[in-house]
């Protein structure tokens, strides 16, 4: 089966979104009216109705020098002042006008990146381990097989209409960065080169870990199992509530996890019955680039399980990379070898394949990045440009690392954080050590900014947990409520997790004074 799509394909139907765009900027068509059309290209109208936002798909994190140097360009080109790396591994663009975004989307094609179905009830961006292929600890490369699958699914964009999106990832070791295990469809590497297929996962409203629906399959096995799960879609996903249109809900409507594994393995036995050809043949890449015996030891720095080779992480203070720092950073390795940009879903963006030499001019040019785990702590893009969203997440972000840095709290003494603006968990606040979700607060018989706070959630394979939920916080005390949670951690010398697992009633006891 031949199931590579060209992506030149696709500028077939820039005409109409042009025309539908063009309806939206005169007032012919409302913002939900717009919504329903234009994500399935990838695009949403921001907030303030009056600018748009587009999605760049960036198939298992990856952006190449060539892709990185496209969206350079289009930042010179069209003045674009604000740059967003998601927790789907993608980057978007934001505060676009109609004629920006008709262009960038059909030039990206040229350059490979493809925007269709970055939104809709369409396939999403298929996510992968960051460090696959390079990590010293992995069980294997991943990464062929995510690309191979996102290829594949481009296919179901025309296809029979699925229930909201479809989220599926790759991930080579139990650290479970893309969250594997609670995706609508995660394949998890196991010791033994293969890998166990989880289904029917997500966070958000009714949160749900994933079924393990399968163990130990051969990896050139996969595409049998996207197919079953479009199956699985197409015969038990909620057409009609698009609240519950999402594969977790199903989970619930069969009965429960054995009875949801039981329905995915019937459909998966139709696509072995069917012998549609969906076997498929990788051969595993060899990176050629070798040392030039140049070292670099940095905190930013990571050793690649190629001799002499290295990782620059950088981490923009929520996702959010100034584009002087971007532009810099792909002028800076436009002629270095084999140089990619890996995108990680807590917004961490790993520039790999490095010589030492090469590695001290990237850490250079990304000095706009997190001094402390804290920092690193993940936002959505938040209300004041998500359509849906309910309160700002990156403004508290910005507020409360301004407040941990003036009241200087050890490294350590707080964790990476999660806020998402609304229930919809972009940040994955659910899985986070400490959560944020927006939401509003009742004082004195007025509504007012608040999130709800969540504690002791993990991502970790094996270990995954939803976060408890303790409280609401008023968004103005939030800043305070983590200086004195922070101060308290950091009196005792132990970091945020050694100190929470003594000592949670303590937490308890001053997330309350701000929750009461």
């Amino acid at each position: 089966m031949n199931y590579k799509i060209d992506a030149q394909s696709w500028k077939s139907g820039m005409k109409e979104f042009r025309e539908k765009t063009a309806m939206f900027y005169s007032g012919e068509l409302s913002k939900n009216e717009y919504k329903g059309f234009s994500g399935r290209y990838g695009s949403y109208a921001q907030k303030d109705g009056k600018s748009s936002m587009l999605r760049l798909r960036m198939t298992a994190g990856v952006v190449t020098k060539e892709k990185l140097a496209f969206i350079a360009a289009s930042i010179r080109k069209y003045n674009v002042n604000k740059v967003h790396f998601t927790t789907c591994e993608t980057i978007q663009l934001h505060n676009l006008h109609q004629e920006e975004l008709c262009k960038i989307m059909e030039n990206a094609l040229d350059v490979g990146i493809v925007t269709m179905g970055g939104g809709g009830d369409f396939p999403r961006n298929v996510m992968c381990s960051p460090l696959s292929g390079i990590d010293k600890d992995e069980y294997f490369d991943v990464m062929p097989y995510a690309k191979e699958a996102a290829e594949y699914l481009m296919n179901f964009i025309d296809a029979e209409k699925m229930p909201r999106k479809l989220k599926v990832c790759f991930s080579n070791s139990p650290s479970n960065v893309p969250h594997a295990t609670y995706r609508d469809l995660g394949f998890v590497a196991t010791s033994e080169g293969k890998f166990d297929v989880y289904s029917a996962g997500g966070l958000g409203n009714n949160p749900k870990f994933g079924v393990k629906v399968a163990e130990g399959i051969e990896p050139d096995m996969i595409l049998y199992y996207i197919k079953a799960m479009w199956l699985t879609f197409c015969a038990y996903g909620d057409y009609e509530n698009r609240a519950k249109a999402r594969t977790r809900y199903i989970q619930e409507k069969l009965g429960g996890a054995e009875e949801y594994k039981k329905a995915y393995l019937e459909k998966l036995e139709q696509v072995f019955a069917s012998r549609e050809e969906l076997k498929i043949s990788i051969s595993t890449p060899v990176l050629s680039k070798t040392s030039d015996g140049s070292t670099v030891s940095d905190r930013r720095v990571i050793e690649q399980k190629q001799s002499g080779l290295y990782t620059v992480i950088w981490h923009p203070i929520g996702g959010m990379p100034s584009v002087e720092s971007l532009c810099s950073l792909s002028d800076t390795i436009a002629d270095m070898d084999a140089v990619e940009i890996r995108l990680s879903s807590d917004e961490t963006a790993y520039i790999v394949n490095l010589t030492g030499a090469e590695a001290k001019k990237v850490l250079e040019v990304t000095k706009e990045t997190a001094n402390t785990l804290f920092e690193t702590s993940v936002s959505c893009i938040g209300s004041s440009i998500c359509q849906v969203g309910v309160r700002d997440s990156q403004a508290l972000l910005n507020a409360c690392v301004k407040a941990v840095r003036e009241a200087n709290v050890a490294d350590g003494a707080l964790p990476q954080i999660h806020i998402s603006g609304c229930p919809s968990s972009c940040g994955t606040h659910q899985t986070g050590k400490i959560g944020f979700r927006g939401g509003m607060k009742k004082v004195d018989g007025v509504v007012c900014e608040a999130f709800v706070l969540y504690v002791n959630g993990c991502h970790l394979q094996g270990q995954e947990r939803m976060g408890r939920e303790v409280g609401t916080i008023l968004t103005e005390k939030i800043p305070e409520f983590l200086v004195r949670l922070g101060k308290m951690v950091e009196t005792t010398g132990l970091d945020f997790n050694a100190w929470f697992d003594k000592n949670e009633d303590e937490f308890d006891m001053l997330a309350n004074k701000y929750t009461a």
